[in-house]
């Protein structure tokens, strides 16, 4: 498993322009980190991962790649990572379909990745004014990827053949 973090520094915010979602991000302090090179402040945070997915991620065998800046893996070295283990087919899930998900999906595709999106482990925003992220991406990431599947179709497809 790999994670393909999003994080803040302090210094980030010496950027002179951001789009709406970024700005609120910096305004609200998510994804805030002190430092790349500290984790204080970092449990209980908006940057910490969930409680109930700590087991898994705090493995010892999952890959956190260095943190994405924007929105796909383009800032962060998840391309690398997958590369130097040979891996050529991504399960892809997460929070943000529409944006941070989707950008993953484009960029792994166009680097020549096989992807296929689990839609009931993406998460997507639903804006009163701006409408249904999820559902947009639902509807993009039927073009996009080489399959869109449920977690059982997911666990089905990864079982080897009866013999």
């Amino acid at each position: 498993m790999f994670i393909s973090p999003h994080y803040f520094y302090p210094t980030d915010s010496g950027w002179k322009f951001n789009g709406p979602l970024e700005a609120d991000e910096f305004k609200t302090h998510s994804f805030a980190r002190v430092g790349s090179l500290s984790l204080a402040g970092f449990e209980s945070s908006g940057a910490d991962w969930l409680d109930r997915f700590k087991p898994y991620i705090e493995d010892g065998k999952t890959i956190i790649v260095s943190p994405h800046k924007v929105w796909g893996p383009q800032t962060n070295d998840l391309t690398l990572q997958l590369r130097k283990r040979g891996i050529s087919k991504i399960l892809l899930g997460g929070m943000l379909a529409n944006i941070c998900v989707e950008s993953h999906l484009r960029d792994l595709l166009e680097q020549g990745f096989e992807v296929a999106v689990v839609k009931d482990a993406t998460a997507g925003p639903r804006h009163p004014e701006w409408g249904d992220g999820y559902q947009a991406a639902m509807i993009n990431y039927q073009f996009l990827a080489h399959a869109v599947l449920s977690t059982d179709e997911a666990v089905e497809r990864m079982r080897p053949p009866a013999p």
